[in-house]
């Protein structure tokens, strides 16, 4: 879904918007504006485990029915893997049971990334994550990973505070973009928001990372009694799951890694190849606006992106003001853009959106926000952006800021995304402050001995570019490469071709023996 976590109020908003973009495979957005996300009630847990990593694995969850067929269930983790004798957490499990008699076993899914609940994914969008004959052979389970959503979450601030920190006004918008004082103004904003965290989530804040998610994916696979792991997992879920074969090699099944990402990528990478990808999209949006007749540009192209850079410059200078008070900066804008961009079948949106701010109008942009960071009639129904930083801040590596590299990477942007791009510098400052030190290095993954496991990339994705894909398909010595020609993020549901072959490795196991590229 979801563009990029557009954190930080005021100058330091832009910085943020560089970090990365939220990893999603988003439904159309008006099915998920109909939703009824946020649900937080609490489910009666099993016996808390006690003993080693074996007795959580154990666990018989109290699956309880909560509404279109689905059961839900809550379960215990460690709050430290190192330490299973400790403090515990919850986890939220939302389970779909097989339809048919010829049951395979349970399938795992997670929607991306990192914050996106994977109950709520499974719960309200079933028949969007798989089709009718998998959930007829599979149990399918979508579950909030910790520190997300309705498992033991991440805390940082109330509505209000979320408020201020995204939308609120710019007192440092005089401030040069990448100069010392902008710069350490964006830290003291990075430095407040980690602050917060650790206040109010405590010492989970340094368990969220994807390796401690690594190790409850294993937990729930021996909780449901299966002795090897068949799962599906979209953009960032790809990075959990490749880390999950890398981890237990030997209790691979079957694993679709859809919109898949490099787990050797560092945070400058993602930023470089997201902002190209994004570039190249709007582009793609452009060419196609231009052949309708309610497109609102007209001209070339290069004259519609043109005229889509001056509407981020002029809201960067003179920021728009909601019906409700709040401020559409060019970081915000950013995000609203990005949003649609991830379906094709959302690009109509941006048409309202271009034609609104054009007449000084910022409800249509600050509508894409609010669903990009979860916020509904003024209150965030989920925690997707704190969970987003939190996770991201603890699986990147984290270092003394190195501003003259910054500029240096924020003016290459600038140069390979005309139109975005000298939005998207300096996403370094982001998690520079956080208080928990981030990890030591991007390994890559191998995964040695695993049975094949399918990884699919989608040559105009735009969040995880094709070569991603790739690379990741190489690095996994049982990777099969499936390749879609086409837009949009992630594949599956896109293409009938793509779909059988998906399907039928799911259902048998079996992978083409040479990439058929679907288009």
């Amino acid at each position: 879904m979801t563009g990029a976590r557009r954190a930080m109020r005021a100058v330091a908003a832009t910085a943020l918007a560089a970090a990365l973009v939220m990893l999603t495979a988003c439904a159309p957005i008006l099915s998920l504006f109909d939703g009824e996300a946020g649900k937080q009630q609490s489910y009666e847990l099993p016996e808390r485990p006690t003993g080693g990593v074996e007795a959580f694995g154990a666990q018989q969850p109290i699956w309880t029915p909560c509404g279109d067929g689905m059961e839900c269930a809550d379960v215990y983790a460690p709050l430290d893997w190192g330490d299973v004798s400790g403090e515990t957490i919850t986890l939220r499990l939302v389970k779909h049971p097989a339809t048919g008699g010829d049951r395979i076993g349970t399938l795992f899914v997670n929607p991306g990334g990192p914050g996106a609940s994977g109950a709520e994914y499974v719960g309200e969008s079933l028949d969007y994550a798989v089709p009718a004959e998998i959930q007829r052979s599979y149990d399918v389970i979508g579950w909030d990973p910790r520190g997300v959503g309705a498992s033991t979450p991440v805390r940082c601030l109330d509505s209000a505070g979320m408020d201020d920190y995204l939308f609120g006004a710019d007192e440092n918008r005089d401030l040069e973009r990448g100069s010392d004082a902008w710069i350490d103004a964006a830290l003291s904003e990075a430095r407040a928001f980690g602050e917060a965290c650790e206040e109010r989530t405590g010492a989970l804040l340094g368990h969220v990372s994807t390796e401690d998610t690594v190790q409850d994916l294993d937990m729930l696979r021996a909780i449901v009694g299966d002795d090897r792991l068949h799962y599906l997992g979209l953009s960032y879920g790809t990075y959990i799951g490749a880390r999950y074969a890398d981890a237990f090699p030997e209790r691979v099944g079957r694993l679709v890694l859809d919109g898949a990402m490099d787990p050797t990528s560092k945070v400058t990478d993602v930023v470089r190849e997201q902002t190209r990808g994004f570039e190249l999209a709007l582009r793609a949006y452009a060419a196609d606006c231009l052949q309708r007749r309610d497109c609102p540009f007209t001209g070339t192209v290069d004259e519609a992106m043109g005229a889509i850079g001056k509407q981020l410059d002029r809201v960067d200078s003179e920021p728009l003001t909601g019906s409700d008070g709040r401020t559409l900066s060019a970081g915000t804008m950013l995000t609203a853009i990005i949003t649609p961009l991830y379906s094709q079948s959302n690009w109509g949106y941006l048409d309202q959106l271009f034609a609104s701010v054009s007449k000084g109008d910022a409800d249509v942009a600050l509508s894409l926000a609010d669903f990009y960071y979860d916020r509904v009639d003024g209150e965030y129904v989920g925690n997707s952006t704190e969970a987003f930083s939190a996770i991201n801040c603890l699986d990147y590596p984290s270092g003394e800021l190195d501003r003259e590299r910054m500029r240096a990477e924020a003016a290459e942007l600038d140069r390979i995304a005309p139109t975005i791009g000298r939005f998207q510098g300096f996403g370094d400052v982001s998690c520079a402050e956080w208080p928990v030190a981030g990890a030591s290095d991007r390994e890559p993954v191998v995964a040695a001995g695993a049975d094949p496991i399918l990884v699919v990339g989608t040559t105009g994705d735009p969040a995880t570019p094709y070569r991603w894909a790739e690379s990741l398909a190489q690095q996994l010595e049982s990777g099969v490469l499936l390749t879609y020609e086409g837009e949009g993020h992630t594949a599956y549901g896109q293409s009938d071709c793509v779909d059988e072959v998906i399907d039928d490795y799911l259902l048998t196991g079996a992978v083409p023996e040479s990439d058929p590229r679907c288009s």
